[in-house]
């Protein structure tokens, strides 16, 4: 694995978190680049939403104690909303804007955004123009392989993005009609890259190192980019740098010291959300961390049942044997 540039930003380990909406917000982030991640995503953030509820949108691109280099990515359709938004993000401390047309969900592709731009080339083309002339620094673009099967064009969108700026692509290789079934297609990816000189990640269904490993020889990809298996498991993303390293891959944490994980975690969703709204987040953070350990499902039915942080880590403490 060798590093790689994204515009004048230098990655040294490019095994990336990929941006997933409702958790990779900046306590999440935090836990994972503590264990060596050097390039997280934000949480996707609607633009025109954006504009109209900074707030909400400052605390989505909230940065990480120990978070190195730091996407923030946007979706939506309005060309100057997305470039309005991205040059605020930019100014609050953003290192890379990173682009939507991935997403798959109803919601957003109803709304002319994420993947739907897969569909409508010359207003995706307008948008990463706006976008990149907008922000001094560096601007990515996450896409699918395309819209469906019959409908695969992103080699073409990709070189589109390279002729107008942008430094970096990363490609889930599912179409949007396969939302997340079927297996990823990294063969396909290798296409991608032969059409372009900028780097290209590789995304989707890559669950350890040995998944990793060939999802890039597959590829062909400069990097991968890790999401739903990082659930519940950050200590993944050093256990997937050291494979690809060719160094000693480390075991996952002790009880104890997944327990620290845990409470560090929790502390951070306190400290940002406050411990009323909190304690739903944590509820869903707390079952993956559990997720096949015995006892876990009783456990999770008692969490689930109390709106009380402080009692929800209680028993946490307890079923963690704190």
């Amino acid at each position: 694995m060798k590093p790689i540039k994204i515009g004048n930003i230098v990655i040294e380990n490019p095994v990336i978190l990929a941006p997933m909406c409702g958790v990779t917000d900046a306590p999440y982030r935090h836990e994972v680049a503590k264990f060596g991640c050097g390039y997280t995503v934000s949480e996707m953030i609607a633009s025109r939403a954006a504009l109209l509820d900074l707030k909400n949108a400052n605390q989505k691109a909230q940065r990480g104690e120990f978070e190195k280099v730091m996407a923030v990515q946007i979706a939506g359709f309005e060309a100057d909303v997305m470039a309005e938004v991205a040059k605020k993000i930019a100014d609050q401390g953003a290192d890379i804007i990173d682009i939507n047309f991935g997403c798959p969900v109803k919601k957003v592709v109803n709304g002319m955004a994420g993947s739907a731009l897969m569909k409508h080339e010359d207003l995706a083309t307008k948008i990463m123009e706006s976008v990149v002339k907008a922000v001094s620094i560096p601007v990515t673009v996450k896409m699918r392989k395309g819209w469906n099967e019959e409908n695969q064009n992103a080699a073409k969108l990709a070189k589109i993005a390279e002729d107008v700026g942008v430094k970096m692509v990363t490609i889930h290789g599912r179409t949007r009609a396969q939302l997340y079934d079927g297996k990823a297609d990294w063969e396909f990816i290798r296409s991608v890259c032969d059409s372009v000189k900028i780097p290209v990640i590789v995304n989707g269904d890559i669950k350890n190192g040995q998944d990793a490993r060939c999802a890039m020889e597959i590829s062909g990809a400069n990097g991968v980019m890790i999401g739903r298996a990082t659930y519940g498991k950050p200590w993944l993303i050093s256990q997937i740098i050291d494979e690809l390293c060719g160094r000693e891959v480390k075991i996952e944490p002790c009880a104890k010291g997944k327990w620290q994980i845990i409470a560090s975690h929790m502390e951070g969703i306190a400290e940002l959300y406050g411990k009323q709204a909190g304690v739903g987040i944590a509820r869903k953070h707390l079952s993956w961390y559990s997720s096949g350990l015995c006892g876990s499902s009783e456990y999770r039915g008692r969490i689930n049942q109390c709106n009380d942080f402080d009692e929800v880590m209680r028993m946490t403490g307890e079923f963690w044997g704190i």
